[in-house]
């Protein structure tokens, strides 16, 4: 039999699934419809679960960019973004031109990728983001909910972004491929 295999940390080998073996394994009941997991390289990776601070940034967010966002241009939280044959995740929000729809959210037609985080910080600012940059996400905004700041990834190249900077929740964003769209942060109220 000639399955794809990873290697874990230790050196041993793991069967490397697709996303069509994680989709039947759904379907089939042996992974829940509700479990929190991304397909990363073929090895499936269990999603911390979220605290209130988490979800009060993240439906701030929302109301900002529903309201906010130009006609042209959606928006949607948690959706699966297929990456490819071996890797989906799941960011906060991604945001894309309403002509190609969400049947065609891909790296090119993502704009920009949000996540939020709170236990996730090292794993969305680390392993997380070398995975938008090797995919050529444009621009991805990590928000720390903890010290409350936001880092901006932009220009992927090589497995990285090659520009990264933080800023305080004193600070308007602007996304480099959405014209016009501003995000305030210092709107947000802490709860």
């Amino acid at each position: 039999m000639n399955i794809r295999v990873t290697h874990a940390a230790e050196g041993l080998a793991r069967r490397a699934f697709t996303v069509s073996e994680v989709v039947r394994m759904v379907e089939a009941g042996v992974l829940g419809r509700d479990e929190r997991f991304e397909l990363i390289g073929g090895e499936i990776v269990p999603m911390s679960p979220k605290g209130i601070r988490h979800e009060h940034l993240k439906q701030w967010l929302m109301e900002q960019l529903v309201r906010g966002l130009p006609d042209d241009l959606q928006t949607i939280p948690e959706t699966t973004f297929y990456l490819s044959e071996d890797t989906f995740i799941e960011p906060d929000f991604v945001v894309y031109p309403t002509e190609s729809g969400l049947e065609r959210l891909s790296p090119e037609t993502c704009l920009l990728a949000i996540e939020v985080a709170d236990s996730s910080l090292t794993y969305d600012l680390g392993r997380k983001a070398r995975l938008y940059a090797e995919f050529a996400i444009s621009e991805l905004w990590v928000f720390d909910v903890n010290a409350m700041k936001v880092t901006v990834h932009r220009q992927p190249g090589d497995g990285q972004y090659r520009s990264v900077e933080g800023y305080g929740f004193d600070t308007v964003l602007v996304a480099e491929r959405i014209d016009g769209y501003e995000l305030d942060l210092s709107g947000y109220r802490q709860a």
